[in-house]
């Protein structure tokens, strides 16, 4: 239990984006109010994430349960807040998306209250405190992004260089990594062969800390990406035409593109620009020819996925999630916190190009508005 001075301060300090629904009952021989379930998002700068609340929240009240929906804007310390105001209101289970690895102490006092928390699509680092993770095959969604490189410049078949410049995801997300990896398991035998030139830094795996640093694109900032494009434009790109670039997500893709455009040599032709998360402007800009490729992770289906997983936690059933599969083998990985393995339960990603842009919209993943704009 929080003492009395412990509470009046989180109570203050709750003004940060929170809104709670419910109140909603659920009858076991007498009536007796809603579980709550607390959802905690990391940012609201990308897009899906935004999205994950509102369905997340959606779920988890057409399962009768309440929810409180907290969005941590990229700052830790408001976000372990956030997570101690579901704790103290009585949550019986805690979704994270975390933004780093300083949310490790608001685990552990999870973990002392007999809150289970699931790890929603980031990984929680450095703590043993949870044992459940729900993501996407990230590794996976990375190796798409490899072989639309590896097929939009045809290098099997290629006779000559191709210029590539190489971009990861924020240094304190460890889907970062995955995603990184994936990709560079496909492209790294041509940048050995010669047939793939890398311009600017190039870490091998992420592994690589010190290069994967200069790679890295602090919280996944999509001004920070621009600003590192146009850098490379000015400098070590200034003498090559890029054909390519490896950009981890739409955002980001979006921003090089943006970088681009405003350099003479890519006005009448981009480079193949990567991306993942399927955003509607992104997808735009697949079907207009800009971007390449993005990855489409059903999110909706991913929230669906963990809401379920809190709803079997909450009622001691067995773990039953369809569409999900338990990490195992070489996959087990992506459960590792760094203090402990945790299970990891994967969705499959889709890889979209112009080919198949329709596939997000066939699957209602956007707005009304959102698709108007994609027609």
């Amino acid at each position: 239990m929080k003492k009395l001075c412990t509470v009046f301060l989180l109570l203050v300090a709750a003004g940060s984006l929170v809104f709670a629904s419910g109140g909603g009952q659920k009858s076991s021989g007498g009536s007796q109010q809603a579980a709550l379930i607390g959802i905690a998002m990391p940012e609201t700068h990308v897009q899906r994430w935004q999205k994950d609340g509102a369905s997340l929240k959606r779920f988890v009240e057409a399962r009768g349960y309440r929810a409180e929906v907290a969005f941590g804007d990229a700052d830790q310390n408001r976000q372990n807040t956030q997570i101690q105001n579901f704790l103290t209101n009585g949550a019986k289970v805690l979704i994270v998306g975390c933004v780093n690895d300083g949310v490790a102490a608001a685990i552990t006092d999870a973990a002392q209250d007999k809150v289970a928390v699931i790890a929603y699509d980031r990984i929680i680092p450095q703590s043993a405190d949870y044992d459940y993770y729900i993501t996407f095959n990230n590794f996976k969604v990375g190796q798409f992004q490899g072989q639309g490189i590896e097929t939009a410049l045809n290098l099997k078949a290629a006779d000559a260089p191709k210029y590539i410049t190489l971009f990861a995801g924020s240094p304190t997300d460890g889907n970062a990594a995955f995603f990184y990896d994936g990709a560079m398991s496909v492209l790294n035998p041509y940048i050995k062969s010669g047939v793939l030139q890398v311009v600017g830094p190039y870490p091998e795996t992420s592994k690589d800390t010190a290069n994967f640093q200069r790679i890295a694109t602090e919280n996944w900032q999509a001004p920070v990406a621009k600003t590192r494009m146009e850098n490379l434009l000015n400098n070590d790109a200034a003498a090559v035409v890029l054909d390519a670039v490896l950009a981890p997500n739409d955002t980001l893709a979006r921003a090089i593109i943006e970088a681009c455009l405003a350099d003479a040599k890519y006005t009448a032709k981009l480079p193949v620009v990567t991306g993942q998360d399927a955003e509607a402007d992104s997808t735009l800009s697949i079907k207009s020819g800009q971007q390449y490729m993005t990855v489409f992770k059903d999110t909706t289906k991913l929230a669906e996925a963990a809401v379920l997983l809190a709803e079997q936690i909450i009622t001691g059933q067995a773990i039953n999630i369809p569409g999900a599969t338990l990490a195992s083998g070489d996959l087990a990985s992506i459960g590792n916190t760094g203090k402990k393995t945790v299970k990891a339960y994967l969705l499959e990603p889709i890889l979209i190009t112009k080919d198949n842009w329709q596939v997000p919209v066939q699957a209602g993943f956007y707005t009304a508005e959102e698709e108007a704009r994609l027609k």
